[in-house]
């Protein structure tokens, strides 16, 4: 069983048990400011490989 919970996909009782332990680390006050954090790393990451893709091609052009 604790393998299957290991090497396996996590079902609605791991999720919700996963999500409990995070709220009980962080608090309810934190969780949101945490999750702006993670967007806003995610929404950089995005225009990094944007803007890297637009470099690339303007290499590709100048051949």
């Amino acid at each position: 069983m604790l393998a299957n919970f290991i090497l396996g996909m996590p079902g609605y009782g791991s999720i919700i048990l996963i999500a409990l332990v995070v709220l009980l680390i962080f608090g309810g006050k934190k969780i949101p400011e945490l999750m702006r954090g993670l967007g806003g790393g995610i929404k950089e990451f995005k225009d990094a490989t944007k803007e890297g893709k637009e470099d690339k091609d303007q290499i590709d052009s100048t051949k």
